[in-house]
């Protein structure tokens, strides 16, 4: 018997449940395998992440060189400090890998980072917590620190490497290079930022790409067999090669600390330049800081040099008489009455307000007159006046490249502003405005732009990024005029006259022009005081080939009663100069002659034909006596001596007073001992006043009181005469 077929449904519907279950899953295993997808994410990218590590190897920030690769600032090797809390991290209790005693561990970091116990404390006693760090105060350890923490063998701490930024000069023109800190960019992460001077400035160029090492690993983080290592190398920053001198600067910042040990003056701002280029070789200010630690660094984070302007002072008047001298309205022979000079309803002073007679445009230059200045104004004509000073540079930026530079303002509404610019008062200019002025003068009329970037290189692969050339900024002045002009500012220096003989190197020619700036206040007005003045000198050396150009001014020094506000400046300029010639290499030179008259022989002859005499040979007489034959002269005949000088002949009779004003010390103590007369001799330097009017006859039996002051005294008294309205009054240099 045939069995009869029975169609099982049950059968049936559970082929169909589990076979489209296992169709479903064969399609998804399929659509997987072309896709490489699941749930709209990519599997690979999931294996990847987890079974692919990641190191980063950490870039460096590039470097800051001086002109021959000395290291201003670079990376250094640091450590950044962890303490481990868990207990986890501890498999075995005789081998402790945690911080197991808290108040141990608290008071040995407290003797090396700058955190209290009571906050180490607070810090390693965190709950919940795996690990923990120390802020700032746990970065930037060196290796030294991190030696003497390791060997008090305190579990759980341990050093992780970094990198550090690193300032081997300390202050070393500190507002010019700036600094550079670590800063979070994300949890965990940090990267050196700049935050003031070239670091900020070149930010972008110094901070490197940091590089990576991918490999596949197994679940435990094992390298697995056969898998790929890549690497993607680091990219370091660029190197910034700067136009400074490492040695030059030294002597800067040397020179500049001790005059700002001796003198504590309120600023000083100093510079020195290649004029032939417009290579800045130093650059610095006081106060300064330390760009490593930030100690000293206030409120003002101004580069003075560029971004902070000031009243020249009487280095103005170097590119007044240069103005002059371009025009053909320069004449050092012709004569002018000095002391004061009206405009209008103005008086402006010479700075010993009463001047010193009819004397010639070049003695007035010499000591720093300012009504020779209005004179000379009266034949360049002020429109001529102002184009020059716009030649110059004045009133604009000169380019340099760093940022936030101002640009002065030259005052030229009235008549009054135009006058006070010639000396300096009113206008106002940035010291590097008068750097690039003074490359004028010493660069045979060319002027040149300053630069402090030399060049910005690839440290991979040596490609230079940028590269700064020597750029002309103008040609204010002809070289004929840029030599006199030198000369001229050469005889501050080296004639009695002159108001900068103090800068006098021992080996070396200088040229230059001293200045004394009032300072105004907040409100405008000018400070009042025998301190409150900025004095600066802009010069040059060697006068015959100048190799370098220097500006230097000290603000408000502390002085005493006996020194002058010349001497700290003095002492800044005369030491980075003798000092840089020499280490330049450069020979010294000679102090070019100046001509000489021989003295004629006048004894025995009457007064009337001895002075007729003098008077052809261009010599200043003085009689002491009356008429008569000459009994005796100084200095003696066969003599060589300057033209204009002194010379004293002595007579029979009675003797009647000369004006000593401006009489040398030497010259008096001669008169007296020719005059026999009683004369009482106070102070060194110049007479200023004598007890007895001129024109007096006196005998030995009258005193005579003659007081002396150097040019700089005279310019510094504590108790100046008020100034009576409309009047305008500068303090000499």
């Amino acid at each position: 018997m045939k069995k009869k077929f029975r169609f099982q449904w049950g059968a049936f519907l559970m082929f169909l449940f589990y076979g489209g279950l296992f169709f479903l899953l064969l399609s998804r295993m399929v659509f997987i395998q072309v896709t490489g997808e699941a749930d709209g994410q990519a599997l690979a990218a999931k294996a990847a992440a987890k079974y692919e590590r990641e190191q980063v190897i950490n870039s460096s920030r590039g470097k800051i060189l001086d002109k021959h690769g000395e290291v201003i600032a670079e990376d250094t090797l640091s450590y950044r400090l962890v303490a481990v809390l868990s207990p986890e991290a501890t498999s075995n209790a005789k081998n402790p890998k945690h911080v197991n005693d808290v108040d141990k561990t608290a008071s040995v970091l407290a003797e090396y980072i700058p955190l209290s116990k009571e906050k180490l404390v607070q810090r390693l006693s965190k709950e919940g917590v795996y690990q923990v760090e120390f802020g700032s105060a746990g970065r930037d350890i060196s290796h030294e620190v991190m030696t003497k923490i390791t060997e008090h063998k305190l579990p759980g701490l341990v050093f992780v490497r970094d990198l550090k930024r690193f300032y081997p000069g300390g202050t070393f023109a500190s507002h010019l290079i700036g600094f550079a800190v670590k800063e979070e960019q994300e949890p965990g992460k940090f990267q050196t930022v700049g935050k003031m001077g070239l670091e900020s400035i070149y930010n972008k160029q110094l901070t490197g790409k940091n590089g990576k090492v991918q490999y596949e690993s197994d679940l435990w983080g094992y390298l697995l067999p056969n898998s790929e290592e890549m690497v993607t190398p680091a990219q370091d920053g660029y190197n910034i090669h700067l136009t400074l001198d490492k040695t030059v600067q030294n002597f800067l910042e040397d020179a500049m600390s001790r005059v700002e040990e001796q003198y504590k003056p309120e600023k000083i701002v100093a510079m020195v330049a290649d004029p032939k280029t417009g290579k800045i070789l130093a650059m610095s200010q006081r106060p300064s800081f330390d760009p490593e630690t930030r100690e000293g660094l206030t409120t003002n984070w101004l580069n003075e040099t560029i971004e902070n302007t000031i009243e020249p002072g009487s280095t103005m008047k170097t590119f007044t008489v240069a103005a002059a001298m371009e025009e053909g309205k320069w004449d050092p022979n012709a004569w002018y009455k000095s002391g004061q000079y009206t405009l209008i309803d103005r008086t402006i002073r010479d700075h010993n307000r009463t001047g010193w007679g009819s004397i010639t445009y070049e003695e007035g230059f010499q000591r720093s007159s300012n009504v020779a200045m209005a004179y000379l104004l009266e034949r360049l004509g002020d429109t001529a006046f102002l184009e020059y000073l716009d030649k110059f540079g004045f009133g604009k930026k000169t380019g340099i490249d760093l940022p936030n530079e101002a640009s002065g303002k030259i005052i030229s509404k009235w008549p009054i502003d135009r006058l006070v610019s010639t000396f300096g008062q009113g206008s106002t200019v940035t010291p590097m405005q008068l750097i690039q002025a003074e490359t004028a003068i010493a660069n045979d009329g060319t002027m040149m732009k300053p630069y402090v970037i030399e060049k910005i290189v690839n440290p991979t692969t040596n490609a230079i990024m940028h590269d700064s050339k020597p750029e002309k900024a103008g040609k204010p002045i002809s070289a004929e005029t840029a030599k006199k002009m030198r000369d001229l500012l050469a005889s501050t220096v080296t004639e009695e006259a002159g108001t900068a003989k103090r800068f006098k190197l021992t080996d070396y020619t200088v040229a230059g022009k001293t200045g004394t700036a009032e300072i105004p206040d907040k409100d405008g007005f000018y400070q009042k005081g025998y301190e409150n003045y900025l004095y600066s000198f802009l010069g040059m050396a060697p006068v015959e080939d100048p190799q370098l150009v220097v500006y230097v001014a000290v603000s408000k020094p502390k002085l005493k009663d006996t020194e002058v506000g010349s001497i700290p400046v003095s002492e800044i300029f005369k030491s980075v100069t003798e000092n840089s010639l020499k280490y330049m290499n450069i020979k010294p030179q000679q102090v070019k002659s100046i001509p000489t008259v021989t003295l004629p022989e006048v004894e025995d002859k009457n007064v009337a034909m001895a002075q007729s005499v003098m008077l052809e040979h261009k010599m200043n007489a003085v009689t002491i006596g009356g008429n008569g034959k000459v009994q005796e002269q100084f200095p003696a005949a066969g003599t060589e001596i300057l033209p204009g000088s002194l010379v004293l002949l002595k007579t029979e009779g009675p003797i009647t007073i000369p004006d000593f004003t401006n009489w040398s010390k030497r010259h008096v103590w001669v008169y007296q001992m020719l005059s026999g007369l009683n004369i009482e001799v106070v102070g060194e330097g110049y007479v200023v006043s004598q007890s007895v009017s001129k024109g007096s006859v006196v005998n030995a039996q009258n005193p005579i009181v003659i007081k002396l002051e150097t040019p700089e005294e005279t310019n510094i008294k504590k108790k100046q005469p008020p100034v009576k309205e409309g009047e305008e009054t500068l303090p000499q240099d």
